[in-house]
């Protein structure tokens, strides 16, 4: 497997690294609040994490949905977060003008499921040298994915992570294959799972998407267990006053006891 480090995290290599932050970036304080509390967490636990938000939420149910405060705003809170904490930074970027720009604060460059298998998007993240965080589209089959690998690759990108994020299961609702997991693999990459957007009910609320949060203990260590190199879960101090995606976040005060069991179950299928 092809694996690779960003700052004090490793992807692959028979470890367990974390994906974890808020949907969006919404202020400053925010921010420093949970990227604080998340490390201090991940600390006592004794796992690695690349903290996570995005500076725009490109795709919503409603064009009345909150997107964040724009490029500029949200970069610039990410660099300070970073340099505070000490944290790597992944971030979203969805049309490739915007590859070289957040390169400049990302350390991991995340392709959003809808946008995985944009030539142009791919390419443009590829060639910024830095690590690319690709989400398997909800429309996409496991195997079908090494097109994704392969289109990094002819582009020059030597870190590269699949992340499984679900599938169209009907409508409203995803189910997750967990074939997914041994069959990516196979790429020679890091597999990551998504375990809260795995949750959502893409347009559940009519306006805006649903989620099932009691079920983020049972996904992810039913994930580690089938075999993973990341998690990714999204994390928030009050889930029921996010902007975005609040119905599927994680509570922070949840966060700690299932670091504890994922690292376990982890140690002890290793």
């Amino acid at each position: 497997m092809d694996a690779f480090s960003v700052g004090n995290v490793t992807f692959g290599d028979g470890q367990l690294s974390f994906i974890l932050g808020p949907c969006v970036v919404e202020t400053l304080e925010h921010a420093r609040k949970m990227a604080g509390s998340i490390k201090d967490i991940c600390g006592e636990v004794g796992v690695p994490f690349v903290y996570k938000s995005s500076f725009d939420k490109a795709n919503r149910s409603s064009a009345d949905s909150y997107r964040g405060d724009g490029m500029e705003f949200g970069l610039d809170v990410l660099a300070k977060v970073k340099a505070e904490f000490d944290v790597p930074i992944v971030t979203d970027i969805h049309e490739p003008w915007q590859a070289e720009r957040a390169a400049e604060v990302a350390d991991i460059l995340q392709i959003p499921a809808f946008l995985c298998r944009q030539t142009d998007l791919l390419i443009a993240a590829a060639k910024t040298g830095k690590a690319v965080n690709v989400k398997k589209g909800q429309f996409l089959s496991p195997w079908d994915a090494k097109n994704i690998v392969e289109k990094l690759r002819s582009a020059g990108c030597e870190k590269i992570i699949l992340t499984e994020r679900g599938a169209s299961f009907g409508y409203n609702n995803l189910v997750v294959d967990m074939r997914s997991f041994p069959v990516m693999r196979e790429f020679d990459v890091p597999v990551c799972f998504d375990v809260t957007h795995s949750l959502q009910l893409p347009g559940g609320l009519g306006k805006a998407t649903g989620g099932q949060s009691q079920y983020i203990e049972n996904f992810a260590r039913a994930g580690v267990a089938c075999g993973l190199d990341a998690v990714f879960m999204e994390v928030h101090d009050d889930p029921s006053r996010a902007p975005s995606d609040g119905p599927n976040q994680l509570p922070l005060a949840r966060l700690k006891p299932l670091l504890a069991k994922l690292k376990a179950i982890h140690e002890l299928v290793n």
